[in-house]
């Protein structure tokens, strides 16, 4: 991995500078070193392992495009001095999916932010814009996004198409890749005339979760659905595998909520703005509840024993200086631990399917302080899967690895290692032959993102 100094390019030449700004002349270029660093980062420090590994890697130029001419002069420009390109959105990801481990340069496609066309169940836009200013636009219509992650503040779509999966809404919706939340994407290949290619449909499957290696995603379409004034609240019990009945019960008896995520008790004191609305001897199931709803909903947590601590519109949850509940779970609940105590780390983990809350208390057992655990209730094709983004204390990469082991051999457990740089370690486990070929297509000379994806080796670049 390259560090400040500059790098060469893909046949080992020193890249020509100066010759690749008088290319793109009169598109925005920053070279300051702070902010390249800045711009070279994501969230990667979640993990020590990615924070060791990742230390210091940044790319020698940062270049803004104002729009998809400017994208389609960069990618001439990147192809014909074959510069490495690494893209970035909100830098929200937490794999050091946007850190250009070759240097070169990092296109902030941020710039590249219209809503193109809003219609009756879906949106047309482009991939830079930020995710809560697209939905916003689209609740201006009366309807809303399928989902989006815990950063829905900060995250641009176009990234949340390549490095996420799933977050909130996924509960009602199902997942990012599931048939019919993505419907197209417009794609620019890096190539001296660059092409735009369109994907319809599963073709899309060939960028999604491709954290950016095969291709410049420009534009996308995805579908909305009528807007809900959801509201946010939390319901507390005395025993966390109360919490856990009661949000595998509330989601397989189709209540309708967006959000139903249980943390256990001992994260209370990284809750801090809730004060006794998440008490330390009480364990909490947030959750974002169709008001239509909320009677049923109190009912069943209180015939489990339960109460209502909180429960608010966004805009009361806001004057209240609270956080919505979308901030609640997922992987916030890491990010407000490590603000406090920068000695934990976290895993992903999925659940054997039918999810037996009975497990999770023997893990709980089993591991005591040094695993807290909170879960998510979702949908992945059409199927009730239950996910765990656990706190774990750091004891070293070997410890990490021999947890990882337990949890999968004697658990039943997928883990989707947050401590993996490459698109295979981190969650798919085996390569995508269809993106490796869309690479091919997209980015023959093999320059985007470089050493993201095992599935691409040198020989299968384009050499004239």
């Amino acid at each position: 991995m390259n560090k400040p100094d500059a790098p060469p390019n893909a046949q080992g030449a020193p890249i020509d500078w100066a010759a690749f700004r008088a290319e793109i002349d009169g598109i925005r270029i920053y070279d300051d070193p702070k902010l390249v660093e800045a711009r070279s980062r994501d969230y990667f420090w979640y993990s020590p392992i990615l924070d060791a590994q990742l230390d210091g890697v940044r790319g020698d130029l940062v270049v803004m495009p104002r729009d998809q001419d400017e994208v389609r002069r960069v990618a001439a420009a990147v192809a014909h001095h074959r510069v490495p390109l690494t893209l970035r959105g909100g830098g929200t990801g937490n794999y050091g999916q946007c850190v250009p481990l070759e240097g070169g340069v990092v296109m902030d496609l941020t710039k590249l932010e219209r809503v193109i066309e809003i219609a009756d169940g879906r949106v047309h836009c482009e991939a830079g814009i930020r995710i809560s200013r697209l939905d916003d636009a689209a609740r201006e219509t009366g309807q809303e996004l399928l989902m989006y992650p815990s950063t829905r503040q900060m995250a641009t779509i176009g990234g949340f198409l390549a490095g996420g999966s799933g977050g909130i809404g996924s509960l009602r919706h199902g997942m990012l890749r599931d048939p019919g939340n993505i419907t197209y994407c417009k794609v620019v290949t890096v190539e001296p005339e660059p092409q735009v290619i369109e994907l319809h449909g599963d073709e899309i499957q060939k960028v999604q979760h491709a954290y950016g290696t095969n291709g410049i995603v420009t534009e996308l379409e995805l579908a909305l659905t009528p807007a809900t004034d959801w509201i946010h609240c939390a319901a507390l019990f005395d025993g966390y595998d109360t919490a856990l009945r009661f949000a595998q019960s509330a989601q397989e008896d189709g209540l309708d909520c967006y959000l139903l995520t249980t943390v256990e008790r001992r994260f209370a004191p990284y809750y801090k703005k809730f004060g006794d609305l998440f008490p330390a001897d009480r364990d909490a199931v947030f959750a974002m509840v169709a008001p239509a709803e909320m009677e049923r909903f109190t009912a069943k947590a209180q015939g489990m024993g339960g109460r209502i601590s909180f429960a608010m519109t966004k805009p009361e949850i806001r004057e209240a200086g609270l956080q919505p509940a979308y901030e609640c779970g997922w992987n916030h609940t890491t990010l407000q631990a490590l603000k406090a105590d920068k000695g934990w780390t976290y895993l992903q983990v999925a659940y054997p399917q039918p999810f037996d809350p009975a497990l999770v208390m023997r893990q709980m057992e089993r591991y005591g302080d040094e695993i807290f655990w909170h879960h998510e209730m979702a949908r992945m094709g059409g199927n009730i899967q239950i996910f765990a983004l656990p706190l774990v204390r750091w004891r070293g990469r070997v410890e990490m690895y021999r947890l990882i082991g337990e949890l999968e051999r004697e658990d039943g457990c997928t883990i989707y290692d947050p401590h993996a740089i490459t698109i295979e370690d981190g969650g798919m486990k085996e390569i995508d032959t269809g993106q490796i070929d869309f690479k091919k297509k997209a980015d023959p000379y093999g320059l985007m993102n470089p050493g993201k994806t095992r599935g691409w080796t040198a020989d299968m670049a384009k050499t004239d």
